[in-house]
């Protein structure tokens, strides 16, 4: 179900003042370390402003990161209520086989609780330690690294604690996270197709990798913020929102910088408590923020490695303008929010479509990158009236047309657009934006040399070749 399915109501008739919507575009307009892709904002249970910032589009998926963990301890929740899972049991009953090799006492003492918290007594992120303890069961790599501290007393943002959760939830419901959240959740919410990423065991990652739309945050917020209940039916156990929500462990300065001041207020059950609110969030400004006190509910998609300045940018237009419903005489300035948030659109590269001279000299063109990078080489060709640059990074070529002015969108190989062009005779600069994903890459061909530059504007955290920046689709 797409978002003209959520029920629609104007800003106004909704306390919300379109004026402090206009002043958070601004805002973002004027921070061009912030590249929003979408926004939706709901009040009082009614969608009251959405919009995308072309390319990108409301029924596209986009890789939510790390607020893939909101909908794993959903998970959680839900196997707990059908008697399947126990909080409170120590995480090494859920893997009986691995009992004898996990000697430390604090990785016994470990419990459901404490990874569902980030609380497993580890000081530090230990991902790449317990794949690599441990490449075939990640799970035994992570509870082979004996705890800092006592379980429970200590926050580490640590992937295998949520990792471990998600792998207890599908091994006591036999199902991989999304099939068994499907009819639980994803159904009931009106959520159409989702995709999540798996490792080489051939489970969903539960801390991350989970492609959806902007209107399926939404509609996670929305029934976190109604105790659990949609439509009046409940989905989750009540009360569950105020355990998932409520800070189970302290924060502050666990993330390693002072700025972070919604970083600093406690963690949850895979969820933060924020200055005001709570949220999921992932990285590069994947955001569902519940706010209770405004019985509102915003999620955001988009690629900055600023999320502190994009939540303050939240905090200091969006939050005030949640006022007392209806305003009155407030119609022109909906309507006006209404024809902005249509035509929302990321500001192309610059460059013309055809180089200004020597056609020649770039028809059949090969260009090869220097050390290391996200492309290797590329090798331009005239395609009908236009030209097509494909690049190669060892892996498939991914090919990539050059259109006109502002985004030339393609979906195969898989879902890109492309802005930019020749800005002279000598160089060709694109801009390469991957529409499932965050990330946006920056290509520079420069006939002088025959030379390629290309690097991300944020770095893909999954890895992989050009061609797998994607909602990965097939079975496991």
């Amino acid at each position: 179900m797409s978002a003209s399915a959520l029920t629609v109501g104007s800003p106004a008739a909704r306390g919300v003042d379109a004026l402090g919507v206009h002043a958070f575009l601004d805002a973002l307009e004027a921070a061009p370390e912030i590249e929003p892709h979408s926004l939706m904002i709901m009040r009082h249970g009614r969608l009251v402003a959405s919009g995308w910032w072309a390319p990108y589009a409301l029924d596209r998926p986009h890789l939510l990161y790390s607020l893939t963990k909101s909908f794993t301890g959903t998970a959680a929740a839900l196997a707990e209520a059908e008697g399947l899972l126990d909080f409170d049991a120590p995480v090494i009953s859920y893997f009986p086989e691995f009992e004898a090799g996990i000697t430390d006492p604090r990785s016994r003492a470990m419990l459901v609780r404490h990874i569902a918290s980030m609380s497993s007594g580890h000081e530090r992120e230990t991902v790449d330690e317990a794949y690599g303890t441990d490449p075939a069961e990640p799970v035994r790599g992570f509870l082979r690294i004996p705890p800092d501290r006592d379980p429970g007393t200590v926050f580490a943002y640590n992937q295998p604690t949520t990792y471990t959760l998600g792998v207890i939830v599908q091994r006591v419901t036999g199902q991989p996270l999304s099939a068994y959240l499907r009819p639980r959740l994803l159904d009931p919410l009106g959520i159409g197709e989702v995709y999540w990423r798996w490792d080489r065991t051939g489970r969903e990652i539960g801390f991350s990798g989970l492609h959806a739309t902007t209107d399926a945050v939404a509609r996670l917020g929305q029934l976190y913020l109604n105790d659990g209940v949609w439509d009046g039916r409940r989905l989750l156990p009540e009360g569950w929102a105020a355990r998932a929500s409520r800070p189970h462990i302290p924060t502050a300065g666990a993330m390693g910088e002072v700025d972070l001041q919604d970083w600093s207020q406690g963690y949850g059950y895979q969820f933060w408590t924020s200055r005001h609110g709570y949220r999921g969030d992932g990285a590069y400004g994947q955001f569902c923020l519940v706010l209770p006190e405004q019985d509102a509910v915003i999620a955001t998609t988009a690629a900055t490695e600023r999320m502190q300045d994009f939540l303050n940018l939240v905090w200091k237009h969006l939050l005030p303008a949640f006022g007392p419903e209806p305003l009155s005489g407030r119609e022109a300035a909906d309507a006006s929010l209404r024809e902005r948030l249509a035509g929302l659109t990321l500001p192309p590269a610059a460059g013309s479509p055809a180089p200004p001279e020597r056609a020649e000299d770039w028809t059949a063109a090969e260009f090869t990158a220097a050390g290391d990078g996200p492309a290797r080489t590329a090798r331009l060709a005239r395609d009908g009236d236009g030209w097509t640059l494909t690049l190669s990074d060892d892996g498939d070529p991914l090919a990539l047309r050059i259109g006109a002015a502002g985004w030339t969108v393609a979906e195969e190989p898989l879902p890109t657009a492309v802005s930019g062009g020749w800005t002279d005779a000598g160089t060709l600069a694109l801009d390469v934006v991957f529409l499932e994903t965050p990330h946006r890459l920056a290509l520079t061909c420069s006939l002088a040399g025959r030379t390629l530059s290309a690097h991300w504007r944020t770095q893909p955290l999954h890895g992989g070749r050009l061609t797998s920046q994607r909602a990965p689709r097939g079975s496991v």
